[in-house]
């Protein structure tokens, strides 16, 4: 079974007050996006991957994917999440069978996540890594901000990525029209009536969204090379 990723990195990070996309923003000296390309290179299971980068930053994104062997092509983005993830799904290899989805701006995947995914994947057709949730959650009124009632913690988890799918799946849920944007991949997928499987990531594999988290981010790779 052939499995390809598509790195999404198409996003602008203006949370991050940056001038360049968030998936070339430094960490520790090196661009965003090279902390999760190392770890897919490295991975026995992963046969290619893709990037999806922001459209007028093409060439850096080339220029820094170079020393990755696995990385088929790079591809500019779209306006939506979905829109790059559709971008992507047009460059993978043809003979492609599983789909592996993940944000640039996730750089602690680690390999045990890829594993405990693929594994899921042998025996469900779509997949993804999550954490419980650890705290309390209020569902509330949008307009009136009173609260509705408290969900039961324990059924809750946050979903993060990387996300897997048979490529079939993900084909076919990113050719159907929603009237509300979806916030990842898995939710394509849920709404179109498919199954998604849960599996443990990890609380280190946090989305580097804002300013904070670019700190919180130095603070977790202090003392590693």
């Amino acid at each position: 079974m052939r499995t390809e990723v598509i790195v999404v990195a198409a996003g602008l990070g203006r949370r991050l007050n940056a001038k360049v996309p968030k998936a070339l923003v430094l960490l520790k000296g090196k661009p965003l996006i090279t902390y999760c390309l190392k770890v897919f290179e490295k991975h026995p299971g992963i046969d290619g991957v893709v990037v999806v980068g922001a459209g007028g930053f093409l060439s850096q994104f080339i220029r820094l994917t170079l020393p990755f062997k696995k990385i088929r092509t790079v591809v500019a983005g779209g306006a939506l999440r979905s829109d790059s993830v559709k971008c992507g799904l047009k460059a993978l290899s043809s003979n492609t069978d599983i789909v592996l989805v993940h944000d640039a701006a996730r750089p602690f995947i680690e390999n045990v996540m890829i594993n405990r995914l693929l594994r899921a994947l042998k025996k469900n057709k779509a997949a993804i890594v999550g954490v419980p949730v650890k705290f309390t959650v209020k569902r509330i009124d949008r307009k009136t901000l009173n609260i509705q009632d408290t969900p039961q913690r324990d059924l809750l988890w946050e979903a993060q990525t990387p996300q897997g799918f048979y490529k079939d799946v993900l084909v076919k849920a990113h050719a159907q029209k929603f009237k509300e944007e979806a916030t990842d991949d898995a939710m394509m997928v849920e709404r179109m009536g498919g199954k998604v499987k849960m599996v443990m990531g990890s609380y280190r594999n946090i989305k580097l969204t804002t300013p904070e988290d670019i700190n919180l981010a130095k603070q977790l790779l202090a003392g590693v090379g």
